[in-house]
């Protein structure tokens, strides 16, 4: 088979791994005339790193040819797809090939199960090695590592790599026991606890050998199974307190050919997967607990609205806010104010008193926090706050979108 039809089968066939971010790498480039590769410029955008840099990466898997035979994924053993696989020096090639185009800054590589956990693992780290040892590649790699796979070839891949990952797969054992028999997930979780172990001890001797310096990730699947968003979120706060994670991505369900009957007919909206991201968001930097965000509607977050407006909706009690007196903890509480505004606020009221003017110079949307706060020169309407009319307000009827659209 021809190199560029491996590409189009195996590029398409890893679009449903969306844990490639690469955010927390170390910098390096090629500017001191020691190697080929940089992992901080911008290009082709495939992910976001936390700064807002752009980091394109080449996303693909050695081969789609998986002995596993996961009900939801596209890739399983009984799936009538074409079938494909790169070679270790094809893969090696491939990068460097895109890197000097322009078109990448990096690689992200998974691949299905080939013969036995531990060839798999083994092929993945020989692309890695060949690139840092043989070509002196500095740009960004993210390698997906298989949980079955011996700890040697984990402790290979983590001196290589930028970021490893092991996919959780589903929130709920039970599901993951019903659609992927295969996969247990005590050996996953057993797994992902020694690599924290691994990231912890490299981190914390600075002589101590490099080992996946921007840390972990994991990904979970939306909408395969019955499991709500309150279950997914509480899952994913258990999986951020025991491994250290730098992320959990969430994908949502696609239905795949020739699908079983045990999974469902139709893909949740994609809307869902968005809240889901916002909500996380909300966890980890804005100080809510899954409680607030997922108290209602059976756990299952407001499509129509992000998290955080629904929960102001809810607790209209708490507002206006004073924007020179109320605390950090409290601004962050408001629709549209986010971590650095509100940083801003806080250093700017310390010399004078904040005004509808300065939200402008902070660019924040006066539409979306003035209903919330009381500032200065301004204060809501008492009939906006206290009627149905505060909904309407930021969540306009279908008739409105969809002429405003």
């Amino acid at each position: 088979m021809e190199l560029k039809r491996k590409l189009e089968i195996l590029a398409d066939a890893a679009k449903y791994d969306a844990s490639c971010a690469s955010s927390g790498g170390e910098k390096r480039n090629s500017a001191d005339g020691k190697g080929i590769g940089s992992n901080t410029g911008a290009g082709i955008c495939h992910s976001y790193a936390p700064d807002g840099r752009c980091i394109s990466l080449l996303k693909i898997l050695l081969t789609n040819a998986c002995a596993f035979d996961c009900l939801y994924c596209v890739n399983r053993a009984s799936s009538n797809v074409p079938r494909a696989r790169f070679t270790v020096e094809e893969v090696v090639k491939l990068t460097l090939d895109f890197y000097k185009r322009n078109y990448i800054e990096g690689l992200f590589l998974s691949s299905g199960i080939i013969r036995s956990a531990d060839y798999t693992m083994e092929q993945i780290v020989r692309v890695a090695r060949s690139l840092r040892e043989e070509h002196h590649f500095r740009g960004y790699i993210h390698l997906k590592t298989i949980p079955d796979a011996d700890e040697k070839l984990i402790e290979a891949a983590g001196r290589y790599a930028d970021r490893l990952s092991i996919n959780i797969e589903l929130p709920r054992e039970q599901s993951l026991a019903k659609l992927a028999p295969e996969k247990n997930v005590r050996a996953i979780r057993t797994a992902m606890g020694k690599l924290r172990l691994k990231i912890d001890e490299a981190q914390a001797e600075k002589k101590a050998p490099r080992f996946s310096p921007a840390g972990q990730g994991t990904q979970m699947i939306v909408g395969a199974d019955g499991t709500s968003d309150r279950q997914i979120l509480e899952t994913s706060t258990n999986l951020y307190a025991s491994y250290r994670l730098k992320r959990v991505y969430y994908s949502a369900f696609s239905p795949i050919p020739d699908a079983s009957r045990a999974l469902p007919l139709q893909a949740p909206p994609l809307m869902r997967e968005h809240r889901l991201y916002q909500a996380d968001w909300l966890l980890r930097f804005y100080g809510f607990n899954v409680e607030e965000i997922a108290a209602g509607n059976e756990g299952m977050l407001a499509l129509d609205m992000d998290p955080k407006l629904a929960w102001a909706l809810a607790h209209r009690e708490r507002f206006p806010l004073d924007i020179n007196k109320a605390s950090r903890e409290e601004l962050l509480r408001v629709p549209g104010l986010g971590v650095r505004s509100v940083d801003q606020i806080l250093a700017s009221r310390r010399f004078r008193s904040i005004r509808a003017d300065d939200l402008k110079r902070l660019h924040v949307s006066s539409r979306k926090v003035l209903p919330f706060l009381v500032l200065a020169d301004h204060r809501p309407s008492t009939r906006l706050i206290d009627t149905a009319n505060f909904k309407r307000y930021f969540v306009p009827e279908p008739s409105q979108l969809s002429l405003a659209l």
